[in-house]
């Protein structure tokens, strides 16, 4: 493949997703609506690069999407484009099904019509693959993995938008014969995520100083994936992936969100002290879970391990020290994102 039209590519896997994809020398036709959670500054370092062409606009937008593919003759669609955080879900859940689930069906059938016009090896080579989440199965015991197989039970807003748009494009396969592909993955972390979502987040309140609030006990686990982990995991799915398969994505790190935490705080009081000379920890307070707050994820991802070889290469420790890191090195990016439309107030009470 030589040409790819991503969508949601100035989002934060999105975006990490076009940066590694240039770097190897694909061209990327990159559309993405810039709502609050796109950042063309992340995009940055491909300023003046012919081979990233960005275009702002919606997937809902038959008429752009069909010019792009007509115009840029793409070998894939990769689908990054939706609105992701669970609490915003919880507050306004119609924006979701407006993203999440009508414009992935007005993608598809642009992506289907396209691929119908094309001839001979063109049409044999299309992919069309869909990045979706495991929160599409719902919570786990104590125990147990999500696997492939495993029936949807989505709790939120958000994962029950996403396990709509994952069941049109499984439909568009076994209906129409487009040549479907779906990846479900863990929770990602890494430079250039949104300072809503618990990382960065803890990230910019500890830098400040500021109480640090935990859902519930902060014992909610979640299996975390390096970002540039997943994007190697689209990538290989992407050139050797099977036809109608979906493939789980995961970072083999299952961690408790209190955990978490105390490691970002103790990362900063070594590379970043206060100066009043606070341990970090002491800022933890721990507050009112959300709505329908998942217990557990974990993901089983030996499907993609054994049929495509790929495997997490960035454990936790070694990936949350290199995302301080980075947030260290770029907090005028971060100062950039907090534009006004999110200033680190807690969402999704109900």
């Amino acid at each position: 493949m030589t040409t790819l039209l991503v969508t949601g590519g100035a989002g934060f896997i999105g975006g990490n997703f076009v940066l590694q994809a240039v770097a190897d020398r694909l061209t990327v036709v990159n559309l993405d609506k810039l709502t609050y959670a796109g950042n063309l500054d992340t995009l940055k370092p491909l300023e003046g690069n012919p081979r990233h062409v960005f275009v702002r606009g919606d997937i809902a937008d038959r008429a752009l999407v069909a010019s792009l593919l007509a115009e840029h003759k793409p070998d894939a669609v990769v689908n990054f484009a939706a609105e992701s955080h669970v609490d915003r879900s919880i507050d306004g859940p119609a924006a979701f099904v407006e993203t999440n689930v009508v414009g992935t069906l007005a993608l598809l059938e642009t992506a289907r019509d396209y691929w119908k016009g094309l001839d001979g090896a063109a049409r044999d080579a299309f992919r069309f693959l869909h990045v979706s989440t495991d929160e599409v199965y719902g919570s786990l015991g104590a125990s147990g993995k999500f696997s492939e197989t495993t029936p949807y039970a989505p709790n939120s807003p958000y994962s029950a938008s996403k396990a709509a748009s994952d069941h049109l494009v499984r439909a568009f396969h076994h209906t129409y014969g487009l040549p479907v592909l779906t990846t479900n993955c863990s929770n990602n972390y890494g430079p250039y995520q949104f300072p809503e979502k618990l990382i960065p987040l803890i990230v910019a309140r500890a830098l400040a100083g500021e109480k640090l609030p935990v859902y519930g006990d902060g014992r909610n686990i979640r299996d975390w994936l390096f970002v540039l982990d997943h994007c190697s995991a689209i990538r290989r799915v992407l050139e050797a992936g099977r036809v109608g398969e979906t493939y789980n994505v995961g970072g083999d790190s299952e961690r408790e969100n209190i955990h978490v935490v105390k490691t970002i705080c103790a990362l900063l009081d070594a590379k970043r002290p206060l100066p009043d000379g606070r341990k970090r920890e002491t800022l933890i307070e721990f507050v009112k879970d959300r709505p329908g707050h998942d217990r557990r994820y974990a993901i089983d991802s030996s499907k993609l391990q054994r049929e495509l070889g790929w495997r997490p290469s960035v454990d936790f420790e070694t990936g949350i020290a290199r995302t301080i890191d980075w947030y260290l090195a770029n907090q005028p990016w971060v100062q950039r994102v907090l534009d006004g439309s999110y200033r680190m107030e807690r969402l999704g009470q109900g």
